[in-house]
């Protein structure tokens, strides 16, 4: 019976030797199924691999109250296996879970360099908890060695709703943050990422793609170009992407195309530098273009009000009316808006009551809002 007994746990050994060894498809270690989550912040990739362990393993053993502190160890632990005598927590199951980033960051205010690394979770009794980043793979965390740290950053453990299935995930997503975290049975390990560079990274990303195929449109040269102004950032190459949008993006493949809108998108470049006299310039030359539309001119001057620059806005409007007398809607929209935003409510309230006897059919659903302003603007006069 011995020599039986002794045979199994033999076997059972080689056979969990051989499905971690394996190099064929075959289900996972006690069933721990593969993940991966992703996420972008800006034009910056994230994206961690885990095994996914569970509470209930097997279905009938609550392991509930059982997790923290016991089957995942405190501090630094001799597991007993491979090189290391003191391993942090493999952060999931089976293989060592891993974060890859496409571009530099910062992970809790540290910076940390694009590239792959291991994910390690230091869980400590009292105090803050530790994610390790480490240089080496490795598998799970048997050969883990602090020498391969690139980064541990200290973060405060959460209560959470109780999960199931170890989970990783991305919330409080902004332009150029996200908070990556852990949650499972009811903890959750937050360490949040940030892009400190995300504009740098779109233009440095635009300029790369301006000098292929996206380059071939003048459109292309214009968004960028406005992109930069709308973010006041490499003004100078922004000035020449302006130009191209106007003139010739490509010489002999493609033209560029003069009208409101590219002239209007130089003129905002040219405002960002500081260069208001000639801002003004390239905008009045729009303005007596042949061709240029009422519609252009309004979007153009309300992106003035948004700005704050309501005077100029305002005189914007007054042009646009004066340059389209037969446009009966969208003249007087912006000389309503622009009028209410300089405080001359009399005149406001003239244009907005034209603006309600010419609403074109498509905007009929604004009727109701635009009488409400009316409505409010006569009862504050």
């Amino acid at each position: 019976m011995k020599f039986v007994f002794g045979t199994v746990v033999f076997l059972m050994s080689v056979l969990t030797f051989a499905q971690e060894a394996s190099e064929l498809s075959i289900p996972p270690n006690g069933d721990e199924e593969r993940a991966e989550v992703s996420q972008w912040v800006g034009p910056v990739r994230i994206s961690i691999e885990y095994h996914s362990p569970r509470v209930h393993h097997p279905p009938t053993n609550d392991r509930t109250g059982h997790i923290w502190g016991e089957l995942v160890h405190y501090g630094f632990f001799d597991e007993g296996f491979g090189p290391t005598k003191a391993a942090p927590w493999r952060a999931g199951a089976n293989e060592s879970t891993s974060i890859t980033l496409s571009h530099d960051v910062k992970v809790e205010g540290k910076d940390l360099k694009a590239g792959t690394y291991a994910l390690f979770l230091d869980i400590e009794k009292s105090g803050p908890w530790y994610w390790v980043f480490s240089n080496h793979l490795g598998w799970g965390s048997f050969q883990y060695d602090q020498k391969d740290d690139a980064l541990r950053v200290p973060v405060t453990p959460q209560d959470a709703p109780f999960t199931e299935f170890l989970t990783y995930g991305f919330d409080e997503r902004h332009p150029d943050s996200a908070v990556a975290f852990l949650q499972w049975e009811k903890r959750r390990i937050p360490f949040k990422i940030e892009v400190a560079n995300v504009n740098e990274l779109y233009v440095a990303k635009m300029r790369q793609d301006l000098q292929s195929w996206a380059g071939f449109q003048y459109q292309d040269w214009q968004t960028a170009a406005q992109f930069c102004a709308d973010n006041k950032i490499n003004l100078e190459e922004a000035l020449t992407w302006a130009d191209k949008a106007i003139s010739a993006p490509f010489r002999g493949a493609t033209v560029g195309h003069e009208d409101f809108s590219t002239l209007g998108t130089k003129a905002a470049v040219l405002e960002a530098m500081g260069r208001e006299a000639d801002a003004d310039a390239v905008v009045q030359k729009a303005l007596h273009l042949p061709g240029t539309d009422a519609f252009s001119v309004y979007v153009y001057a309300m992106g003035l009000l948004r700005s704050g620059k309501n005077s100029k806005a305002l005189e914007i409007f007054i042009i646009n009316q004066q340059q389209h007398p037969e446009e009966k809607f969208w003249t007087h929209l912006g000389l309503a808006r622009g009028y209410a935003a300089v405080g001359d409510k009399k005149n406001a309230i003239v244009h907005w009551e034209n603006v309600l006897r010419n609403v074109p059919a498509n905007m009929s659903n604004r009727t109701a809002a635009f009488e409400e302003v009316l409505k409010k603007l006569k009862e504050s006069s």
